[in-house]
């Protein structure tokens, strides 16, 4: 899948928004991409995950783990298409754990697979919960990259489509500044600036 017709697809299904966004991290952004949109359509997130794990198997994991609940979809797309297992992390007493009887074997090599990338804090989460029960971590893959080009991770990382949408700390925005209403459409609670 080309990265034009990936963005393409999201203009298409609404799944790239514009207006005042509070996003997961915290930072303030013009721009939000809710992928659950992109994902709603099977054949779609099938087609995206397959174009995925293409990217990632050179890193050949024996699983697939991603942070719940942003990363469940296109996860277990990617899993399948790569023929692995497929695990989740997800947030307990504010930090990521595997639970639901997940394990992973000492020396596991993993892949973390997100629908969205911005900071890397829930990836360096869920990785850091499987670097406890001894797995490796090989790669990182996610649908979008909006990191602005940072160097996130230890281990190589994948992206579908890198998008420069601006981000701002909460007291630089400057949508706060002219009083535009800010909406937090992620998964998990955002802090408020």
């Amino acid at each position: 899948m080309q990265a034009s017709a990936l963005r393409a697809e999201l203009e298409r299904c609404g799944a790239l928004r514009l207006g005042h966004f509070v996003l997961s991290s915290g930072l303030h952004s013009p721009a939000y991409v809710q992928s659950a949109l992109l994902l709603q359509d099977p054949s779609r997130a099938r087609r995206v995950g397959r174009a995925l794990s293409q990217r990632l198997a050179p890193y050949a994991p024996d699983s697939v783990l991603s942070p719940a609940i942003g990363g469940l979809v296109i996860g277990h797309e990617v899993a399948e298409a790569l023929g692995v297992p497929f695990r989740f992390v997800e947030r307990r007493q504010g930090r990521m754990s595997l639970r639901r009887g997940f394990e992973l074997e000492p020396g596991e090599r993993i892949v973390v697979v997100e629908d969205v990338v911005t900071t890397g804090g829930s990836t360096r989460e869920a990785a850091s919960a499987a670097g406890a029960e001894g797995a490796r971590l090989t790669a990182v893959g996610a649908i979008l990259d909006r990191s602005a080009g940072g160097n996130l991770f230890p281990v190589p990382f994948e992206a579908l489509l890198s998008l420069d949408l601006p981000t701002y700390e909460p007291e630089a925005c400057p949508l706060c500044r002219q009083g535009v209403a800010a909406e937090t459409p992620g998964s998990r609670e955002a802090p408020r600036g």
